[in-house]
């Protein structure tokens, strides 16, 4: 499995997908009856009771002890009448500006909408790795060759092809990309997003123009069309509050055309979906 060694800035590898250990893992499930498509016998199902890491810092903020986790539990209704809501399955934690002491306001919702999608696939268990730094996701990029050795400490944006890129390099998670030429159309891929959140259940990463977004459900009316969009938004700023959050609309339901007409989606604007493919492994 690939994991991030923070101290001496370098990625290794270890036995975790060596074919002889995946063979004994499924030989442990069929055993037991356990299904194979999920990760249930590898090190990230281990119970974790440190609060230190190797160089002795305390790591419960990047373990998610003080990061908000499944924010969207118990929000107001979409307003979508008849509509059959597909949401995330699992738990996820919130990532948005200014945590962790980086003041990426302005430029890092991207960063931040990946480090939602890396924290489910960690609390799914499919990895162990700590949920990047915007400083290990940008020198990941310039270690497959997308970005020159200056990304590394720069402001740069990145958006769904770059989240692609590092999700295969430190996951080895494959994605599939939406192209929309407009906000308009997004609500015409309501019925492949229900289809992914059903068969998938990754959060998906929403990017267009300057703006990126995660998304956490759609609900959505077959018959007559009509559609909302669960955002989850990193533009947020402020503490870590829950009831805050959710008054103030940084997780909940948005229409494409709200009662008032205001467009959430630009109609200027394309728009890139990223949706991370559930790994079929033990």
């Amino acid at each position: 499995m690939v994991f991030v060694d923070r101290k001496n800035g370098v990625f290794h590898i270890n036995g975790e997908f060596q074919i002889g250990t995946i063979e004994i893992r499924k030989s442990l499930h069929l055993r037991l009856g356990l299904p194979f498509d999920r990760p249930l016998l590898r090190i990230a199902n281990a119970l974790d009771l440190s609060t230190t890491n190797d160089s002795g810092r305390n790591d419960s903020i990047r373990k998610g002890s003080t990061i908000l986790k499944d924010v969207h539990i118990g929000i107001p209704s979409s307003g979508v009448s008849g509509g059959s809501m597909s949401l995330v399955q699992g738990s996820y934690e919130y990532y948005h500006y200014l945590q962790d002491a980086v003041n990426d306001s302005g430029w890092g919702c991207a960063y931040r909408s990946l480090q939602t999608i890396i924290s489910w696939f960690r609390f799914q268990h499919y990895t162990s790795i700590d949920v990047p730094l915007h400083r290990e996701i940008q020198q990941s990029l310039v270690e497959i060759g997308d970005k020159d050795p200056s990304f590394i400490g720069s402001r740069e944006w990145i958006g769904a092809i770059e989240l692609s890129f590092v999700l295969d390099k430190l996951l080895g998670v494959s994605c599939k990309v939406i192209n929309v030429r407009s906000g308009a159309e997004l609500p015409e891929k309501c019925r492949e997003l229900a289809l992914h959140f059903e068969n998938q259940g990754t959060p998906i990463m929403i990017g267009g123009g300057v703006l990126a977004y995660t998304l956490l459900g759609v609900d959505y009316n077959e018959a007559s069309g009509d559609c909302a969009f669960l955002i989850l938004d990193p533009h947020y700023t402020g503490n870590d509050d829950l009831k805050k959050i959710v008054n103030g609309g940084w997780c909940g339901w948005k229409k494409a055309v709200d009662s008032k007409g205001k467009s959430f989606f630009l109609h200027d604007k394309f728009y890139n979906l990223l949706l991370p493919q559930r790994p079929n492994m033990v």
